[in-house]
């Protein structure tokens, strides 16, 4: 049986963000993730120990979806060889660039002189408009890129991203082989705001891509499921009250027996 996309109506394309080759695997397997991302932060989370052995068993189990893996040299020429390397996978590897090195460099001539060879990028850790433009000047029209905007990034500051994401969207225009990318999603709800901004890309972790299923569910049954939920956990705790409150005594009988006998499990 064919797994429908509940966000079949959508223009956003999906990502998986992770860095576990067991999720990563099963988001696979859903028809409606079209790419995959990861970044050292979350292969030092999944405990990655060997990152060029762990990038190229993804690349063999996932060869015909865009996946970006990251370099992390910090020096323009280190940047370059690892870029090179990495791009040497496989067919369907981004190589990702951060927008600047740790003392805060552009590396915007890097990105200008993979891109003309014929890498295909993912430049990421871009936070502003003027980061956008640079790095648009700096991509090949003739050779498909990614830049990665932090968007929840963006809102964690407490400003609407939608607004600069939107900007971003018309900036990379001229370029019809770049696509912007959603990155840092908060919750499911930034699906719907990147498809809102006219943004190509969202890239979310597998808790975040695992609620797709919620999506138009009725709000009255998903409340009693949740008041279910918690009374459940409550009895699965053993969680009892039975005490005497001041001005209202003991609890009542039936409640009583229902805590103790729970308790008692």
């Amino acid at each position: 049986m064919s797994i429908v996309n509940p966000c079949s109506n959508l223009k956003v394309k999906l990502f998986c963000d992770a860095a576990n080759i067991e999720s990563l695997l099963a988001m696979y397997s859903k028809p409606y993730v079209q790419g995959f991302t990861t970044n050292p932060s979350l292969m030092r989370k999944a405990g990655v120990q060997n990152y060029e052995a762990f990038a190229r068993s993804v690349v063999r189990s996932i060869p015909d979806r865009p996946i970006s893996f990251e370099v992390f040299a910090d020096d323009e020429a280190g940047m370059e060889w690892q870029a090179r390397h990495i791009a040497a996978w496989g067919k369907n590897v981004y190589v990702k660039i951060p927008v600047t090195n740790t003392q805060g460099f552009s590396t915007g001539s890097l990105v200008r002189r993979l891109a003309k060879d014929g890498i295909m990028l993912n430049v990421t850790a871009l936070l502003t408009l003027g980061q956008v433009e640079r790095v648009a000047e700096a991509l090949d029209p003739k050779t498909p890129a990614i830049v990665s905007v932090f968007a929840g990034r963006i809102a964690d500051t407490g400003v609407d991203p939608i607004p600069v994401m939107r900007r971003a969207v018309e900036i990379l225009k001229p370029l019809p082989k770049a696509e912007l990318l959603w990155a840092s999603s908060r919750e499911l709800l930034n699906v719907f705001h990147a498809e809102e901004s006219g943004t190509h890309i969202i890239t979310a972790t597998p808790d975040i891509l695992s609620k797709i299923g919620t999506v138009g569910k009725d709000l009255t049954t998903y409340s009693l499921e949740t008041v279910r939920m918690l009374y459940n956990d409550a009895l699965a705790a053993g969680f009892s009250l039975d005490v005497i409150a001041p001005g209202y005594g003991r609890p009542p009988a039936a409640v009583r027996h229902n805590l103790l006998s729970h308790a008692a499990c």
